[in-house]
């Protein structure tokens, strides 16, 4: 049996306006009618072989994940009392099940939409976690993407569809990033993994024992509020926040991979959102009241007032209330740093 866990942090500022600190990406009906929370549950909801769901979160977003859970009954929510990156929100998970508990870790926030693809993946790697591998899924890479990070491809695992990961490898500049998508070798790392819990744990307390011990020592010293479990505070704030990368993939001798060719996105900026939408025939796509005449590659969404767009290419339009957001495809990366993303 695989239990998600699906982690639920962060503030989206690189897709504001529509995404703010009070309702960040994960809880919006940005692909499809569902949310991107609402997508991730149900990509593992009634499989034969995946359990109910955990979900590690913030109390700021708290509210958001009661209201969108599929299964409130027999979900689980941890509540971390701050921020301390994926090491930790991982850990917490793995400590409140047992040991034998296959562990798929999922951000909320993703688009996959090849969801047979993504399934097919997970029980590859839980039968390889089952075995106490740390496993990664190694996304496809179809373009040259500077904005993500990178595994190489090592040998084959017998008996299994996974390999090893030769290298971890950090965000690249342009010209790496073409040579590893030429090489063919290279996949993205989308922060998707399959873990025992107990070898996790393991593994955690060999490469970073302070983050183990303060970890483990707010699940001993925290509190039971019916499905919500509440970690000590004190002892969490004793933890140096770290990735799970960092703090154990990079570090153990069971690094693993196996393939996933889902039409993944991160949604990470307004550009990866026009990608992953489905687009007319020269690619523009609208949500809301929206008129384009001779438009192409243009992406609008508004909440309310009615746009017209008339003669652009590689335009984006945004409205959402009293904030009106316009870049084209190139300074989508930029909108995470305009005044009214910081002060959303």
């Amino acid at each position: 049996m695989i239990t998600p866990v699906i982690l639920c942090g962060g503030s989206g500022t690189r897709l504001w306006p529509r995404s703010r600190k009070i309702k960040p990406k994960p809880f919006l009906p940005l692909v499809g009618d569902n949310t991107l929370f609402e997508a991730a549950l149900l990509r593992c909801d009634g499989q034969a072989d995946f359990g109910p769901a955990m979900i590690v979160t913030g109390a700021a977003h708290l509210d958001h994940v009661t209201e969108q859970l599929i299964d409130p009954e027999h979900t689980g929510i941890i509540i971390e009392p701050e921020g301390k990156n994926t090491a930790a929100a991982i850990a917490l998970a793995a400590l409140r099940l047992p040991a034998d508990a296959i562990m798929l870790v999922c951000p909320s926030d993703h688009h996959i939409g090849d969801v047979a693809a993504f399934q097919s993946a997970a029980r590859a790697a839980a039968a390889l976690a089952a075995k106490d591998w740390l496993v990664a899924f190694g996304i496809a890479a179809t373009a040259p993407e500077t904005g993500y990070g990178y595994l190489k491809q090592g040998e084959a695992i017998p008996d299994s569809q996974g390999h090893r990961v030769e290298r971890f490898i950090e965000k690249p500049d342009l010209a790496r990033a073409r040579a590893f998508l030429a090489d063919g070798g290279y996949s993205w790392n989308g922060g998707i993994f399959a873990f025992r819990a107990g070898h996790f744990l393991d593994e955690l307390a060999r490469h970073r024992p302070a983050l183990a011990a303060a970890v483990r020592a707010s699940v001993e010293q925290g509190t039971v509020d019916g499905n919500k479990f509440h970690p000590d505070p004190i002892a969490f704030g004793q933890i140096e926040g770290e990735s799970v990368d960092y703090a154990v993939m990079e570090n153990t001798e069971r690094a693993a991979m196996v393939p996933a060719t889902m039409a993944w996105s991160d949604i990470g900026n307004w550009q990866a959102l026009h990608e992953a939408l489905d687009k007319d025939e020269i690619g523009n796509a609208v949500r809301g009241r929206v008129e384009l005449k001779n438009c192409s590659n243009v992406l609008v969404h508004t909440d309310g007032p009615r746009v017209s767009v008339v003669g652009a290419s590689n335009l984006i339009v945004v409205v959402d209330g009293d904030d009106i957001m316009i870049c084209t495809s190139e300074g989508a990366q930029l909108v995470g740093k305009l005044e009214g993303a910081a002060n959303q």
